[in-house]
């Protein structure tokens, strides 16, 4: 496998709405936050965190986003308790010099700045973390992609609220994208990406 250049280490959804005692409580966030915080540490100034920001009220979406934010109207911003789309406060603390991206929906892609900046920086690789393994870490992977990224999933910096979604999605990357997406563990990592 090559070394990580040119890269950018892509923080997905670490949020307190995700983690303990949040509305969308994701169990294992607990366990996988000491490798994220040890990767953003290393690469402060090339992390980019996403942020998943919910509508004001569920009317504020169409379609099929809003049946599912009248049924999820407690993650609405008008019911959230005040920092609940914060990053977590143990990540938090990298940023600056780590940027914070906003997005609508599930893929840091989709409605943000996401790709323009990373073009920009002249980034050829992203480095993903975060939550949820079968949700937005998916649909931005798939995002990445399309855009001809080349997607590195740390594999132990990934979390879900279902341990069937993320055993699943990791036999599909192996399976049906191994030419496009490498898997590796954060100890590889920091063998492979050296800071510039």
């Amino acid at each position: 496998m090559a070394g990580i250049r040119d890269a950018t280490h892509l923080c997905i959804d670490m949020q307190n709405i995700f983690a303990k005692g949040g509305v969308w409580e994701t169990p294992w966030m607990e366990r996988v936050l000491p490798v994220i915080s040890e990767i953003c540490a290393r690469y402060r100034e090339r992390t980019v965190f996403t942020r998943f920001i919910t509508p004001e009220q569920p009317e504020d979406r169409r379609g099929q986003w809003r049946a599912y934010f009248t049924k999820w109207q407690r993650a609405t911003r008008g019911k959230l308790a005040p920092g609940a789309l914060e990053i977590v406060p143990e990540l938090a603390r990298y940023s600056p010099p780590a940027l914070v991206v906003d997005k609508p929906a599930y893929s840091a892609f989709f409605g943000s700045r996401l790709g323009h900046l990373l073009v920009e920086r002249h980034v050829d690789t992203v480095v993903v973390s975060g939550a949820e393994t079968d949700v937005c870490v998916l649909s931005t992977v798939l995002g990445a992609v399309d855009l001809g990224f080349r997607v590195v999933i740390v594999q132990d910096a990934l979390c879900s609220s279902s341990d069937a979604g993320h055993d699943a999605l990791m036999t599909m990357y192996r399976m049906r994208f191994n030419e496009q997406i490498d898997l590796i563990t954060s100890a590889e990592l920091f063998d492979m990406w050296r800071p510039d």
